[in-house]
């Protein structure tokens, strides 16, 4: 029985082409999650966005490096993208509650046991952790490849019982998702993984800063760890749902290879 629930959901998911956030998919997405915590279930919602939305509301007179321009843009965003959060939960009388952190903070012994214990206290008392990179503070050698890798991290460090990815498209492909003559892969087990890695592309979303290569290395990853993994896409209706209850929805299953909790 899935307790414990981990969603990521990209950027290219929250925002619209123009970098601005798509409010209508945030409230679709949030309205699944409500569903989700009044069922009883723990939900960890790790979020990306708040660089695109940032970058839609300001535009510097200057030319900025990648560092600068993610510092400023994120931290413009954050609160734009925390605060659309904030009500759209409140209007289910929920509350969620941010946690910024950085891959460095997550490698310190003492920090990662006081994330943790702040997630749990979060999650006993019926807070819904919104979880992001604080990139206001991290630099590029620093930073996780993107909320992918800290999805998988967040997933191992609370024990979940499923990590849910939801992207722009429905999953892993046999070849290039743009090639219709590509197939969508269902599941994936651990010992074809060598197979399923040499067909992906290194392409990027436009609006994050990973792709679906590192999609795949995190599941295999937190899968291996007994974690199934769902990538799906986070624009589909009731995706969320649909996947979580078994539904015949596209998407790619990470079966793991031990029985996880």
């Amino acid at each position: 029985m899935m307790k414990r629930i981990v969603v990521k959901v990209g950027s290219n998911v929250l925002t619209r082409e123009d970098g601005t956030l798509d409010i209508t998919r945030m409230s679709a997405l949030t309205d699944q999650v409500a569903q989700l915590h009044k069922a009883g279930k723990e939900v960890i919602l790790v979020s990306s966005g708040a660089v695109a939305s940032g970058r839609s509301e300001i535009c510097p007179s200057e030319a900025l490096d990648d560092v600068s321009s993610r510092q400023l843009y994120s931290a413009v965003g954050q609160v734009k993208l925390i605060n659309r959060y904030y009500d759209l939960f409140h209007s289910h009388g929920i509350v969620c509650g941010q946690v910024l952190t950085t891959k460095d903070s997550l490698s310190r012994p003492g920090q990662y046991e006081n994330q943790q214990h702040c997630i749990e206290v979060m999650l006993q008392c019926g807070v819904i952790p919104i979880i992001n990179e604080n990139d206001t503070i991290s630099l590029t050698e620093l930073m996780f490849t993107d909320n992918d890798e800290l999805s998988g991290t967040m997933a191992r460090m609370m024990g979940a019982d499923i990590l849910v990815i939801l992207s722009a498209i429905d999953g892993m492909y046999d070849g290039d998702p743009s090639d219709p003559a590509s197939r969508l892969i269902p599941e994936i087990h651990q010992d074809a993984a060598g197979n399923i890695e040499a067909c992906i592309t290194e392409g990027r979303s436009s609006a994050g800063r990973g792709g679906m290569k590192t999609k795949c290395g995190v599941a295999l990853s937190v899968s291996a760890a007994g974690i199934p993994v769902v990538i799906a896409n986070g624009r589909r209706e009731g995706i969320l749902m649909e996947v979580l209850n078994g539904g015949n929805v596209p998407c790619t299953r990470f079966v793991p290879t031990k029985i996880s909790k």
